[in-house]
């Protein structure tokens, strides 16, 4: 049996299909983030979660390129609707800490399901992602951290941003290709 016929019907390649969707789903939660923190005037939160939607963007088209390259049939998923509506900014980075928890336990179960497998390939692929979801998860946690002991002067957060550089920027060179190239 040829491999892309073999790799096709397995779980992980099943469950990168479900984790596009996730990415992309990331993407759109975030651009509701940073929109909210925009219309609220804090240029430097809303800046933050701009970048963090075209990174989860980008991470749906690092899969992507991934299963064009083993040669696996792509479909891009619809995303399921966003939370648009919040009353503090605790609020919008809880949400956000939450969803990068979530996407951890995803990705821990992709690369479980790449060496349950015995796709090596696969497994090494995933490497990468456990690295880069350390970091998400860490950055939310130090915002969450920040914005509660800022006692609601969201002007405080906005400067520890201005001041601070949180996460890598998007430009580690370890990071797997991304389809289209990356924004």
């Amino acid at each position: 049996m040829p491999t892309s016929t073999k790799k096709s019907h397995s779980k992980f390649t099943e469950l990168l299909h479900t984790q596009i969707r996730n990415e992309f789903h990331a993407s759109h939660q975030y651009v509701a983030l940073a929109v909210w923190f925009d219309k609220e005037d804090l240029p430097r939160l809303a800046k933050h979660f701009y970048a963090q939607a075209l990174e989860e963007r980008n991470h749906a088209m690092i899969i992507v390129q991934y299963l064009m390259d083993n040669d696996q049939h792509v479909t891009i998923p619809h995303v399921d609707e966003v939370r648009n509506d919040f009353s503090k900014a605790e609020e919008l980075v809880e949400l956000a800490l939450k969803q990068e928890k979530e996407v951890t336990t995803d990705i821990t179960s992709l690369a479980k399901a790449a060496r349950d497998e015995d796709d090596y390939q696969g497994e090494q692929f995933m490497q990468w992602f456990l690295k880069e979801q350390v970091e998400e998860v860490s950055q939310m946690s130090t915002l969450l951290n920040v914005i509660k002991r800022s006692n609601g002067n969201l002007f405080d957060v906005e400067n520890f941003l201005a001041r601070e550089d949180l996460g890598d920027g998007g430009d580690d060179p370890t990071m797997p290709s991304v389809a289209g190239g990356a924004l």
